[in-house]
């Protein structure tokens, strides 16, 4: 049977909730997402990305 692209489940309905429906915003990864804040980075993303973002380590 064909599967619908658009739709990651495989039943002709695109997901909206639930993990299959968030990925990182630059690499497009779906696992270890940092969503606080709106963020939407996985966290290999976040910590190259974090300097540039604004935010600052402190240990």
């Amino acid at each position: 049977s064909r599967q619908c692209r658009v739709c990651s489940n495989g039943h002709g309905l695109p997901r909206t909730y639930g993990p299959g429906s968030r990925q990182c915003r630059v690499c497009s990864n779906g696992h270890g997402l940092i969503r606080k804040y709106g963020l939407n980075l996985c966290r290999q993303c976040f910590g190259e990305y974090a300097a540039d973002i604004g935010f600052k380590k402190y240990k």
